[in-house]
């Protein structure tokens, strides 16, 4: 998985009921775009991730979603 700072990364929810959940990556703290990556979501919270495989990179304007 590689990403950049302003791309969305979207993990699926992994119960019945629970929602996806899509933040912003603010920042890439592995190297070459390898995670971990600081991601703050929209009701203000920020976390660093090391996403597995129930998550997506999107990438602003392309319809793509997965790795590059």
């Amino acid at each position: 998985m590689r990403a950049e700072k302003g791309d969305k990364l979207l993990t699926h929810g992994r119960i019945v009921g629970q929602h996806d959940r899509v933040g912003e990556i603010v920042e890439v703290l592995g190297t070459g775009g390898e995670p971990p990556y600081r991601v703050k979501f929209d009701d203000g919270h920020e976390c660093v991730m090391t996403p597995g495989p129930d998550s997506v990179v999107q990438h602003p304007g392309t319809t793509e979603t997965g790795t590059r």
